[in-house]
């Protein structure tokens, strides 16, 4: 195990913030994994699993455990009647699966193009986007028990996916390193058309293929600042910085009544009669518009979901910013908004 000291983690980030690793090391197999977890533990210091860093707020004083950053390589697959499984290591990136999954004709990931991290954060975040979720076709998780010391698998159903949410951030977080994730796909089946900028995209042109529907979706991402692209200010984010909030039908309609207009609204797909609003709408109406700055933080100029780091933002900057945000929502319109990132470092939010 190579173990690294004081290790920069703002440039393994995203949104390019943050400070250093007490220590840091990258696991390359389980069996580096095994011996990173019984190091931290023999030291008694905290351990943070880094991925892709696409969905992490460092913060400015940094991390005072060992940052374990999974590298995990490579990808099997094997096909079943009408599916096609894919085998797949935690440190694989995740678009790369994504544009090789549509290229072999697999369905149920096509929406999920052009988003940055890594294969093994997707199931922690139950990631989704444009009318999917991973949830919909993840057949099994493999992960490290930090408790037990051993390997275990679960499936769909044992990792209690619901919106952005699982077991591994949920009732179980920081009790599990994933190491791999098994893709159930669908062979030559149709892409998902549900999310209505994806519906406009295609108006008029009957079956679209796979790799027509992921290369929309990158250019809708494009178009809203979530497609890494070098060289874009933009790209200094976190991708959608809040969550879109869950709330009744009764109170939807309130909300509409203190705007003045209906909000955009979409089933829960929770069974229950509740809707999901937009929370991008929110924060407009609340009085935020794209490319709104605070010092070196800011939002997008493209998207008002994402808070970016305009090239010297601190953690705290980018902090307040969002905190701003939420309170000016919560003022408004009595719903909370509930971030996405996950804040590593800062004294409330141990890892």
């Amino acid at each position: 195990m190579l173990l690294e000291q004081n290790k920069p983690l703002a440039p393994l980030t995203t949104l390019g913030v943050g400070g250093p690793a007490r220590w840091f090391m990258q696991a390359a197999s389980e069996a580096e994994i095994v011996e990173a977890v019984a190091w931290a533990h023999d030291k008694n210091v905290p351990l943070f699993v880094l991925g892709g860093g696409s969905n992490l707020l460092v913060s400015d004083a940094g991390f005072k455990g060992l940052a374990m950053r999974v590298g995990l390589k490579g990808i099997e697959r094997r096909d079943e009647e009408d599916c096609a499984v894919y085998r797949i290591a935690a440190g694989e990136d995740w678009d790369r699966f994504v544009h090789r999954a549509v290229n072999d004709g697999c369905a149920g990931v096509e929406c999920l193009a052009g988003i940055p991290g890594t294969v093994g954060g997707t199931p922690v975040q139950n990631v989704g986007a444009y009318g999917q979720e991973v949830s919909n076709c993840i057949d099994k998780v493999r992960a490290y028990d930090l408790s037990a010391f051993i390997f275990v698998e679960f499936s769909a159903a044992e990792c209690r996916f619901a919106y952005r949410r699982s077991r591994f951030n949920s009732v179980d977080r920081g009790r599990y390193v994933v190491t791999r994730v098994d893709y159930r796909l669908k062979l030559g089946a149709a892409p998902t058309i549900a999310y209505r900028d994806l519906q406009r995209e295609f108006a008029g042109k009957s079956n679209p293929s796979l790799l027509e529907v992921a290369d929309a979706v990158r250019r809708i991402r494009r178009s809203k600042g979530m497609l890494r692209t070098e060289g874009d200010p933009d790209n200094r984010s976190a991708g959608s910085f809040f969550k879109n909030p869950i709330v009744s039908e009764e109170q939807a309609q309130a909300i509409g009544r203190t705007a003045g207009q209906e909000p955009p609204k979409f089933p829960a797909g929770d069974g229950s009669r509740r809707v999901k609003l937009a929370a991008a709408w929110l924060i407009e109406q609340a009085g935020f518009s794209k490319g709104y700055v605070r010092g070196a933080a800011g939002i997008s100029s493209r998207h008002t979901l994402a808070l970016v780091n305009r090239g010297s933002a601190t953690a705290a900057e980018i902090l307040t910013l969002a905190n701003e945000i939420a309170s000016k929502v919560e003022e408004r319109f009595g719903v909370r908004l509930e971030r996405e990132p996950v804040l590593l470092g800062f004294e409330d939010e141990p890892a």
